[in-house]
């Protein structure tokens, strides 16, 4: 959705370098934000995000316009069971938003494959599901979360963070890595999750949730499994950051 930071560039590079030929979508999609959410003042920069996207290798740019890609809205796509929870949970219709608009894209540009950061590890899971489901002749490449030095998740809505915000925001990826190391050690889950939740608590976070969940499906977990993952959404402020950690 633009406001490029270097984790699209390293998916943009990745991308060039497997494929040898990359397009990049440039999309502010308004059906995935609900009606209280910032679509108005999502970071938009888009010339600065095609000098961007050239430098890093980019063949083509599809920035359509809003009307482009919304003549009618009449037909909508809907991934039932992975969307449901978590973010499906507190921002309703967001996945129909995001599964309809990567499925126009999808038969738009033609792409033998397609690259998405993890950060967003839900939305991962539903382009997943969506694909293999609806059998789109696209190959998905799912890569690791880029972070700055201090283990935040890069994202575009950290610019909305204040100076003492942002210098709290990395006590989300560390107490995913102090739930991953204790459970590993032995621990029950749910207690190393309510200790942390209380511990972020503290620090001013405002939990939507805090969950070990199946890898594949994202249902909950109250033990290790092959795929275990941690998933978290938290507002600091007037921001919602999300992210999460393979156990």
């Amino acid at each position: 959705m633009g406001a490029f930071h270097e984790g699209h560039l390293h998916l943009m590079r990745t991308a060039k370098q497997e494929q040898g030929t990359c397009a990049v979508s440039l999309f502010v999609n308004p059906t995935q934000f609900g009606p209280n959410e910032d679509f108005s003042r999502y970071p938009r920069q888009e010339e600065r995000d095609f000098e961007m996207a050239e430098a890093a290798g980019v063949d083509w740019m599809f920035a359509p316009s809003v009307e482009e890609m919304y003549a009618s809205r009449a037909t909508s796509v809907s991934v039932s069971g992975v969307s449901e929870r978590w973010d499906g949970a507190y921002r309703p219709g967001h996945f129909d938003g995001v599964a309809t608009v990567v499925a126009k894209l999808f038969h738009i540009v033609g792409a033998s494959h397609a690259y998405f950061g993890q950060k967003d590890f839900q939305q991962c899971a539903v382009i997943a599901r969506m694909v293999n489901d609806l059998n789109f002749p696209v190959t998905l490449r799912f890569i690791e979360t880029v972070r700055e030095a201090d283990g935040l998740a890069m994202s575009s809505r950290n610019a909305y963070l204040t100076p003492e915000e942002r210098a709290l925001a990395p006590a989300l990826i560390h107490s995913l890595r102090a739930i991953r190391s204790k459970v590993i050690a032995g621990a029950m889950p749910s207690d190393c999750i309510s200790e942390e939740s209380s511990r972020l608590a503290a620090l001013s976070f405002q939990l939507d949730y805090l969950a070990l969940v199946n890898g594949t499906d994202l249902e909950p977990i109250d033990q290790l499994e092959a795929d275990a993952r941690l998933l978290v959404a938290a507002k600091l402020g007037k921001t919602r950051l999300i992210d999460n950690l393979s156990v």
